[in-house]
């Protein structure tokens, strides 16, 4: 079985590799979120399913491709009492703060051609977009004119308001911080409105204005975002170097790396005992290298690879074999290793570090955007449509000086079990550690915090444990619920939300300016409750395998399939679904 396993994982990154090599810069572009019969149209996130699995509509969608065409389909949708949600070209929240409330009342109100004005003022170091603007347009336009902005998310397919409105960030304690909300000097907001006041008005906001710390992360229930105005800095360039070690102090280093390391973050995979330090920081612009950051995880792949490595871990599932499931990990993480994780030398290859090229090239990637419906070979390695990669993310925010110890309790849990019952989330990013400042914004995080990410399988069928599963429901309980944890808004399960309302100080501040922006709840539903107000829902058979709750009972779990609701093993607080003999094991 060893052997199979290994001649397997070496299989899959000969593919990979041949993948890499033969892919070319046409693919199969994501599916649009938006579908749209006669009748009704359906939303859904980048994976094709929410974390309900229900579906998310509305009966109608309109485009309008200007701020005052914006305010009108407001207005309209004021004067008829429908409920509103803003939606994109792009993935949305993984969440479902993008869907309104379930009936006929609502319409989808779409920036997707809402994308024409980009303003760049040299002088004032700003730029002013339309909320409908993608990223990486944003982000050509501002290099061309010979300035860059300072900070972004890893994955580019978002839209300049999107990218404020859930707190999306980079990683970086210096200057403002990695997150992009608070790059933010003004904004302007389209908000519901009298009859006198044509039932729709755009209001102009400054840091000077009360509503503006509100504004900036809002989740889309304050109003629509229609321009956005950015502080930017002269051009720069940036130069990378990963360093590959063992993680032994990784605990006790973190928050050093972060002050030295401009750009830093840190991928940690715990089973292979391995951290990755990427040295991360500013260099003149007139430094040579014309590097990208075309990170592995956003290139498009070839359909045949994404659709071999989803099938070998669910075989692997299937047959609880932990081997097999470390065997990918480890062949994935030298293939990391090799290519320096999608850093290219001169837009071509990796030749060697550190890897040096513009601001705007480094700082952001997902070139499995940018593909041409012809080809159907290549595409995103999630495309909802080929049965590829599917799995959970959790992101989690805590201040830096606590975060110390939720890695040494993920060791513990890892050396009381055993490391190879953490190799499932090192078969994608393992955890990922980035930085970003304490934030005035409502909420945003109100200290120096540590994010962390992590990947981990998600079964096709509601009701399908996974393997391992206790283990990853114990890390996320020890993150939300012992450390008190904040959630990232557009991703997580449900669990990640409970509560929340006690995790921000200010957070009846920006209830208080939801109810003056929005008295009729146009912007709320039920699904953005959830998430906004933490509420717990009820609990039913099999709610704790997807993070509908978290158990309490063993039909929470899958009592039929041997999985029982248990305490958690380091956290013994912690209520998780775990594989057991019997219920009394």
């Amino acid at each position: 079985m060893v052997m199979a396993d290994l001649c397997r994982g070496r299989h899959l990154i000969l593919l990979w590799i041949s993948a890499t090599l033969v892919t070319i810069s046409s693919a199969m572009p994501p599916p649009n979120p938006i579908k749209c019969n006669i009748t009704v149209c359906q939303l859904s996130n980048s994976y094709g399913i929410w974390g309900d699995r229900q579906i998310c509509h509305a009966p109608k969608i309109v485009y309008p491709t200007t701020e005052e065409e914006l305010r009108q389909e407001l207005a309209n949708a004021n004067k008829n009492n429908l409920k509103v949600k803003v939606v994109t070209r792009f993935s949305h929240t993984i969440p479902k703060l993008a869907c309104p409330s379930t009936g006929n009342a609502a319409v989808f109100i779409s920036t997707e051609k809402y994308d024409s004005t980009i303003n760049v003022d040299v002088e004032k170091l700003t730029v002013t977009a339309d909320g409908g603007v993608g990223l990486r347009k944003l982000i050509d336009t501002v290099e061309k004119a010979g300035l860059s902005l300072v900070a972004a998310p890893y994955w580019e397919g978002v839209t300049v308001a999107g990218v404020i409105s859930t707190g999306a960030h980079g990683s970086s304690w210096w200057g403002k911080g990695g997150a992009v909300h608070d790059h933010v000097i003004a904004l302007s907001l389209i908000v519901p409105a009298n009859e006198a006041d044509g039932y729709a008005k755009i209001i102009k906001l400054i840091p000077q204005n009360p509503l503006f710390n509100a504004a900036k992360v809002s989740l889309g229930l304050l109003g629509i975002i229609s321009k956005v105005t950015f502080q930017l800095e002269p051009a720069f360039k940036r130069s990378i170097t990963y360093n590959f070690t063992n993680d032994n102090d990784i605990e006790d280093e973190f928050m050093e790396h972060a002050r030295k390391n401009e750009f830093g973050d840190i991928q940690w995979y715990p089973s292979r005992h391995t951290a990755v330090y990427r040295y991360d920081n500013r260099v003149p612009l007139n430094t040579s290298g014309d590097g990208v950051n075309d990170f592995l995880g956003f290139q498009s792949n070839l359909i045949l690879l994404s659709k071999s490595v989803r099938a070998t871990e669910k075989g692997f599932e299937n047959t609880r074999n932990l081997g097999g499931k470390c065997t990918m990990a480890s062949s994935f993480v030298s293939y990391k290793k090799l290519i320096a994780n999608g850093l290219k030398n001169n837009k071509l290859i990796f030749t060697g570090y550190p890897v040096v090229g513009p601001q705007g090239k480094m700082q952001t990637s997902g070139s499995c955007l940018y593909s041409s419906p012809i080809d159907i070979t290549n595409t995103c390695a999630w495309d909802p449509r080929i049965n590829g990669l599917f799995f959970y993310e959790s992101t989690a925010k805590f201040p830096s000086s606590i975060f110390g110890d939720f890695i040494r309790d993920v060791k513990k849990l890892r050396d009381l079990v055993k490391p190879e019952n953490l190799c499932g989330v090192d078969i994608y990013n393992g955890f990922l550690f980035r930085f970003i400042k304490a934030s005035n914004a409502y909420l945003g995080q109100g200290e120096d915090s540590v994010v962390v990410d992590f990947n981990y399988y998600r079964a096709n069928d509601a009701l399908t444990p996974r393997l391992n599963q206790d283990i990853w429901e114990e890390v996320e309980q020890i993150a939300f619920v012992k450390y008190g944890a904040k959630p990232h808004w557009a991703k997580n399960r449900n669990v990640a939300f409970l509560d929340v309302p006690k995790k921000y100080p200010k957070f009846n501040k920006f209830v208080a300016t939801k109810n003056q922006l929005d008295p009729k709840n146009m912007f709320s539903s039920e699904w953005s409750d959830e998430i906004l107000f933490g509420k717990r829902t009820a609990k039913g058979d099999g709610c704790g395998l997807e993070g509908m709750c978290i158990c309490s009972e063993d039909r929470h779990c899958s009592p039929s399939k041997g999985y029982f609701c248990k305490p958690g093993l380091v956290y013994q607080e912690a209520r998780v679904c775990r594989f057991s003999s019997s219920s009394s094991s």
